[in-house]
């Protein structure tokens, strides 16, 4: 019974703060230099969630041409600077990667 009260406050809390923002912020306009920096915090919130991954290897850095992960993640930014289709880079990756398992 404890864990789900943690979780439904933990929920709550989020949704709280997340509501808070919106209400805050409902009726106002942000000057133009603030909209043009809250378009960057989506990548750059990608790109903290996706390069660990990426450059990390059993839990240590590895940027050597022995990763399969960053090989992988090298082909799916080449197709994605190419098609700028999401679909097609995540399929392409995927199967670089796992190519890329296979020959090893």
């Amino acid at each position: 019974m404890r864990i789900w009260l943690l979780i439904v406050a933990t929920g709550a809390i989020t949704f709280g703060l997340r509501l808070s923002f919106i209400w805050l912020a409902a009726g106002r306009s942000f000057p133009a230099r603030a909209r043009q920096l809250l378009s960057y915090v989506a990548p750059a919130v990608l790109a903290a969630i996706v390069v660990p991954g990426l450059v990390a290897s059993q839990g240590s850095v590895d940027l050597s041409l022995g990763n399969p992960r960053l090989l992988a993640g090298a082909a799916a930014i080449a197709v994605a600077w190419k098609t700028r289709d999401a679909l097609i880079t995540t399929t392409f990756g995927m199967l670089a990667l796992w190519g890329i398992q296979w020959l090893r």
